[in-house]
């Protein structure tokens, strides 16, 4: 079954026996920290179609950098879209050659130049750290391209992101409705381990022990229909692997 945020919050409150005045309360307040745990685990561990999608960012003339938008995680692709300054289903998809930092430093040493001498639309990037200083709010990657822009290109980046969290205000998340029991599962192992005290979660009781191990059952087969979905099965199919006919007698 699918949940909601209501049902969901329901089901922790059973399984961990909290429906009390002080259980409820005290669930409702490690809440936020169970969902996060849950969430930040399974998109990290699986490779979800759901987290992919595409952000814009515009380059600058003659300039080899460009901030990966705000909320990437893992850029897959990049392209240069042509002519200048176009939508990305409006112009032209030039897909970018993924390389190493020190090949694009060779390529192209000057971050800016005024030189219009060998500047064209990029063919190649790398992607390195841009500040110290992290934040949700800002770029923390910058790309390097080589040959640098000669024109003002709009930049597609084919990315993960970070889905928004499940909330009294989001009340279901493609994790609630499309894997319940994964998620339910996930959040089970932080919260009978936060419940049962952390450091008792390898002995007695094995509350935690259990619920890890079901969660890892659980990420398989999911895995297994995540792959099937971008026909990653036998030959590139959408078919998972068929057991051996037994051969005619």
């Amino acid at each position: 079954m699918s949940y909601n945020y209501s049902t969901y919050v329901a089901s922790l409150q059973s399984l961990l026996v909290a429906t009390d005045t002080n259980g409820a309360a005290n669930l409702n307040a490690m809440l936020p920290n169970i969902i996060d745990y849950a969430e930040q685990r399974i998109f990290r561990e699986l490779d979800l179609l759901t987290t992919l999608t595409s952000l814009t960012s515009t380059m600058s003339t003659t300039n080899r950098n460009l901030a990966v938008p705000a909320g990437a995680i893992v850029v897959q692709s990049v392209n240069v879209i042509t002519p200048a300054l176009t939508a990305p289903d409006n112009g032209t998809r030039n897909p970018l050659r993924r390389t190493s930092v020190e090949r694009i430093n060779f390529a192209w040493p000057v971050a800016s130049s005024t030189n219009t001498v060998g500047q064209s639309i990029p063919t190649d990037y790398a992607i390195q750290n841009n500040n110290a200083s992290f934040g949700s709010t800002a770029s923390n990657y910058t790309l390097l391209v080589a040959p640098p822009p000669d024109q003002q290109y709009v930049c597609e980046f084919v990315c993960t992101v970070r889905p928004t969290p499940l909330s009294a205000t989001n009340t279901a998340t493609f994790l609630t409705t499309y894997l319940p029991d994964l998620f339910l599962a996930a959040s089970m192992v932080f919260a009978s381990g936060y419940q049962r005290d952390f450091g008792q979660q390898s002995s007695d009781p094995m509350m935690a022990v259990s619920w890890e191990s079901q969660y890892q059952l659980l990420k398989a087969s999911a895995n297994t229909e995540e792959m099937r979905k971008k026909a990653q099965g036998p030959e590139w199919q959408a078919f998972s692997a068929a057991p051996e006919a037994d051969a005619p007698r």
